[in-house]
C-alpha cells in the first residue's frame, strides 16, 4: 500500500497499485487518477492526456515512489507556471510500490474554471 497526501487540502489516500486503474483520467495509477477517485479537486482541463499543464503538482516528499518523467511530460512542464525541480504533471506521475507521497496541488478544478 502507498499513501498519497494532497496539499493544501490535507487529504490523504491509501492506494494499492494492484487496484489500478481507478478511472479514465491520466495514466492508470497516476496522481490525477488517485485524486479523482478520492474527490480531491485537481485541475485537468485536457482530460489527463499530457496536453496542458493544469494538473501541475509539486512533489514535496516521496518522489522515489513515482514513475520516471518521460520526454513528453518534461516538454509540457516547461510551459507550467511556478515550475520547480520537483514539478510533475499529475496525469503522468504514477504511484509505484509502497511509500508516502506528498504533493502540492497548484490549481484546483474550480480555479481552472472546470466543474
Amino acid at each position: 500500500m502507498a499513501k498519497v497526501t494532497f496539499l493544501p487540502s490535507g487529504v490523504t489516500c491509501e492506494v494499492d497499485p494492484a487496484d489500478y486503474p481507478y478511472g479514465d483520467h491520466g495514466l492508470p495509477g497516476s496522481l490525477l487518477d488517485i485524486a479523482i477517485r478520492n474527490h480531491v479537486s485537481l485541475a485537468h482541463n485536457c482530460g489527463g492526456v499530457c496536453a496542458c499543464t493544469t494538473c501541475h503538482v509539486v512533489v514535496k516528499n516521496g518522489e522515489e515512489f513515482l514513475s520516471e518523467m518521460d520526454e513528453d511530460e518534461e516538454d509540457r512542464l516547461d510551459r507550467a507556471a511556478g515550475l520547480t525541480l520537483q514539478s510533475r504533471l499529475a496525469c503522468q506521475a504514477v504511484v509505484e510500490g509502497s511509500g508516502d507521497v506528498v504533493v502540492h496541488v497548484m490549481m484546483t478544478q474550480e480555479e481552472s474554471g472546470g466543474h
